[in-house]
Order: C-alpha cells, then structure tokens, then sequence
C-alpha cells in the first residue's frame, strides 16, 4: 500500500513489470554519465596541456645543457638547498633588483655563492637566460666564474665561485676595512682588464651596461672580479644597440645611454671612468655634494692638476705617505 511504482505477477493485484524499459532507462543514465565524465577529463587535459607547453617553451629556451656541459659540474636542486640550508637568512651575502645571493656549501665541501632569481621579478627568465648565455662563453682571470646552474619551473640559481672579501663598495665605504692607493690602483686595473676582454678579447662584445663599485666582488687575493651580467648585451664590434628601456644604475650611466637608450662598449668606458674616480675620491657620484651643475665629473676634472689633494679621499695615505 502507498507504493505506486511496486510492479510484479498479476496475481498479486500490481502493475505489470517492464523490465526492458528499465534496463534501456539504466543505459542511458550510464551512457550520460559517461560522456558527462570524458568532457570533463578533456577539460582539465587541455588546461593541462596548454600549461605544460607554457613552461616547457618557457624553459628551452634556457641554455641549461649548454651552460653545464662537461666542464662544469652537475648540481641539483636538493643540493644547493642543503648547501645553503634551505637559504637561511643567516648566509645571505647579496641582495639585488633580480634576487639574492647566498653563501653555500657543497657536498664536496666548496664553498660557493648561489645566486637565485626573483622568478616574480619581470623578465627574470629572460636575464637568468643571458647571464647563463654571457658565462658560458666567458673566461678570464678578472670576471667572476660560473660553476654550474640550477632550474627547474619555479626555481632558478647560479652556483658561482664564492668571493671571500665581498664587493669594493663595502671596502670603500667600510668603516673597519681600508684599501691603500695601490690596492685601489690593482683592483681598478683588474677590472680595466676584465672590461677589455669583454670588448675585445673574442669574435662577439659584451657590453656590461651596469659596472659599480657593488659589482666589482674581491676574491681571497684582492683580486678584482666583474660579476652581474644580467643586463648585458651582446653585439658586435662598434654596433649601437638602441633600446627602449634603461636599466643601469643612475650615476654611472653613460649620457646616450640614460636619455637615449643607447648601448655601446663606449657607455662602459664612460661608467669606468666615474668608478675610476669614485674609488680614488670615495665619492659616490649621487652624493648629497654634486648638487645643480656640479658632478662627480665636474669636480674632479676642475681639481686637476694642481688641487688633486682637495679631492681624493682623505684617508688615501698614511701620515708618512703625504
């Protein structure tokens, strides 16, 4: 009683079971189902598709096997965490527009500066890609050296040759650490000579765009390494590269290159000369002295040659050194 849809033997005073209709209705509640459940797997496999093609566009063009090859040795993701305990803020030596830099320890025992891309940061891939492109094709006493490389989707790293005494900002501007007129006189002509192996050493020219004191690093011997080459171009000999945007540091920028986006081996020669002169007068070219039309430029060039003492930096020379 009060069952409507109770079906069975004539008999028993119901409605004739159609078994048929039921089973036909079965199907196509089972056929439904399943078609309702391939539309959706074809769904997520093509949302999954078009991102893996993303980044696995993204990540060819990362010069990664040709950047390890067979000189540099292999390290893994799990290695330089391990290395730089899972980047504890208490080995961070650098911090940069593109990153950080932290000190680390292999598992042979080297030690090493890792340097991890702000993967955030716009074109991030992109200036991973041309340091990767800039290093491998590199060597020279002056610049820093590349280890190997670490990348992965969401990760990437540069395992570079740690530098023990830190940047020649740091030493010029410390008040506990001094260099004397002939260590700044070595260390300027390290870097002239790692600026004229970029220019001229090979068949291509790598314009550096942004050499300062911050990125000249001093390794164990006060030997002076030319490191960050992010945003450096490469080119030919004598070629302008104009771009739209700058990225070099204010100060040390050349004219052409600040207004106009001009990029040449030239704008380096120009961002030498104001380190040049910041390294022997201990003036950074933004201090608070160069005000309207006096510069940096403008001050040391009116001091020559018979004022140089007014200018240079005051603790240049020992009492018996005047």
């Amino acid at each position: 009683m009060g069952n409507a849809e109770l079906c069975g033997p004539s008999q028993f005073n119901v409605a004739e079971c159609r078994i048929g209709g039921m089973k036909r209705k079965n199907k196509r509640r089972a056929l439904t189902f399943a078609l309702a459940s391939v539309a959706v797997a074809l769904v997520v496999t093509t949302i999954f598709m078009v991102w893996f093609l993303k980044y696995r566009k993204r990540s060819r063009q990362l010069p990664i096997p040709d950047l390890i090859g067979q000189s540099h040795q292999r390290i893994s993701y799990y290695e330089v965490v391990r290395g730089t305990n899972n980047f504890d803020e208490a080995n961070l030596i650098g911090r940069g527009g593109l990153g950080l830099v932290y000190k680390g320890t292999l598992q042979d025992g080297i030690i090493v500066a890792v340097k991890v891309f702000n993967t955030e940061v716009q074109d991030a891939f992109r200036r991973f890609d041309l340091e990767c492109e800039v290093l491998r094709n590199i060597r020279h006493r002056n610049l820093v050296k590349v280890i190997s490389s670490c990348a992965n989707l969401d990760f990437k790293a540069l395992v570079l040759e740690y530098m023990p005494n830190g940047n020649l900002d740091a030493w010029l501007y410390s008040h506990n650490n001094f260099l004397d007129l002939n260590q700044r006189l070595r260390v300027m002509i390290d870097v002239a000579s790692a600026m004229e192996y970029l220019h001229e050493g090979h068949s291509f020219v790598v314009v550096h765009c942004d050499l300062k004191p911050s990125n000249i690093l001093l390794d164990g011997d006060m030997v002076a390494r030319v490191s960050d080459f992010g945003i450096s171009k490469l080119t030919t000999a004598d070629k302008l590269i104009a771009q739209t945007k700058t990225l070099g540091t204010i100060g040390y920028m050349a004219p052409e290159y600040g207004s106009l986006g001009l990029v040449s081996t030239m704008g380096d020669v120009y961002s030498y000369g104001i380190m040049l002169m910041e390294t022997f007068t201990r003036k950074k070219p933004m201090d608070d002295l160069f005000v309207g039309e006096l510069s940096l430029k403008r001050w040391v060039f009116e001091s020559l040659p018979d004022r140089v003492m007014d200018v240079v930096d005051a603790n240049l020379f020992s009492r018996q050194d005047e």
